[in-house]
């Protein structure tokens, strides 16, 4: 994650060895980003994180500042602490928005509300939160090499919410609310189409239709569904659920 090395006037490497032991008050900006990314690099994230927090706040307008708003923020990723790093990493991108670090600070973001997106069956605020910041990244930087990796992930968590829609209208149907169900099915057909769960809701719609005795709109389901998915497992099954209600309505005629 580090993108550039600093070769500033280096405190002797000596005081780096103990930062107990170590008065970094005295020292300038540059030296105490030096100290503090050594800290840093040793995992000492605690340590780094209280120097890093010293330079923004006694050095403002040093060239140093947004190297230290970075690092802070990704000592707070490095602790899991993702909440707070989130508000360093867009402290960074709201207030610094000249700085290098932003692409960087964009991206990780993101991952801090991908760390927090929970199982599919709780809130999903945070997954939301983190596709939209990794469309944000894309958005704004379309050639950063590790765009492809974004959207990966915004794949992988449209899966999650696409799953926890399609078990809400599967819970629906059980508990009989009928018109619920087909909604929270219908959400899933055209929020997440291109996930595995628009398929899987679409014959579950076109089923429930069946059993409601509404076969006139289960046959334009079945329509929608043999022209977007051709190839799908369930194919073969809808065709001949096609094939069944045909002729069960040309008996009824």
């Amino acid at each position: 994650m580090i993108k550039k090395i600093f070769v500033f006037s280096i405190v002797p490497i000596l005081f780096w060895g103990c930062s107990s032991s170590i008065d970094t008050a005295n020292l300038s900006a540059e030296e105490r980003y030096n100290y503090a990314l050594n800290l840093f690099n040793d995992e000492d994230y605690e340590e780094a994180l209280k120097e890093f927090q010293a330079i923004v706040l006694q050095f403002p307008g040093n060239a140093a500042v947004d190297d230290a708003q970075y690092y802070m923020a990704l000592s707070r990723y490095n602790k899991d602490e993702y909440i707070l790093a989130a508000y360093e990493f867009s402290k960074l991108i709201k207030n610094m928005s000249a700085s290098e670090w932003v692409d960087e600070a964009q991206l990780m973001l993101a991952e801090c509300y991908y760390n927090i997106s929970p199982n599919y069956t709780l809130d999903q605020t945070y997954t939301k939160k983190a596709i939209e910041e990794y469309q944000a990244f894309i958005d704004f930087f379309p050639t950063n090499p590790k765009v492809p990796d974004a959207e990966k992930k915004i794949d992988e968590l449209n899966e999650k919410l696409a799953r926890k829609e399609y078990n809400t209208a599967y819970i629906y149907e059980k508990l009989e609310y009928y018109k619920a169900a087909l909604l929270s099915y219908d959400n899933v057909i055209e929020t997440y189409h291109d996930t595995k769960y628009a398929p899987l809701a679409m014959y579950d719609k076109i089923n429930l239709l069946i059993r409601r005795g509404r076969n006139e709109e289960a046959l334009a389901e079945i329509g929608k569904f043999l022209e977007r998915y051709p190839k799908d497992s369930k194919t073969e099954d809808v065709e001949n659920i096609k094939s069944s209600l045909e002729n069960k309505l040309s008996a009824a005629k």
